[in-house]
């Protein structure tokens, strides 16, 4: 079941590897709400090996984002993130990238190749066990953690993280 929806998504991300930025519909700026609801455990390293957990993080919003470096919506909004994230430096919030089913190597060649620094962890689920407990069904896929734990908002598709509609969304549940 894994390998023939990772070669789907593959398979559809790659068709758009040949088009120009321009090219490209735009990147969205709304997260779904949602009833809040439990998140499942998330427990990975990091590209360093450090281990994360979201349960050591109640108390703070966490923006869990699935994706890859061979996902051209993926690659595009990166940078966008990472203005998120320093946004809200040193307020109660967390990015974590979940890479899906790739290598250090492969993820350290993507990112240096951004414009930008990414200072938020990028963590390995390499054999998709997160990507499955989190239901993900195409990359990207963001989800939006309350500080006590739930999920009460995702996306699936390319998103402008910095867009104004999203810092309103995360700035209200850092502010609650």
């Amino acid at each position: 079941m894994r390998k023939p929806l990772l070669a789907l998504m593959l398979a559809a991300c790659c068709s758009l590897g040949t088009a120009h930025a321009a090219d490209l519909p735009p990147l969205a700026h709304k997260l779904t709400m949602q009833a809040p609801k439990p998140a499942p455990a998330l427990k990975l390293k990091d590209i360093e090996g450090k281990s994360h957990d979201l349960a050591k993080l109640k108390g703070k919003v966490v923006l869990i984002n699935f994706w890859a470096t061979w996902c051209p919506p993926c690659r595009r909004e990166m940078p966008s993130m990472e203005r998120l994230s320093q946004r809200f430096k040193g307020q109660p919030f967390v990015v974590l990238a979940v890479d899906v089913g790739e290598d250090v190597d492969t993820i350290e060649t993507f990112t240096s190749q951004l414009d930008t620094t990414l200072t938020f962890p990028i963590l390995l689920d390499t054999r998709s066990h997160a990507m499955r407990a989190w239901r993900v069904a195409g990359l990207p896929t963001t989800f939006l953690v309350d500080k006590q734990g739930r999920i009460v908002a995702s996306a699936i598709g390319g998103r402008e993280f910095d867009h104004p509609e999203i810092v309103k969304t995360v700035g209200d549940l850092v502010r609650k």
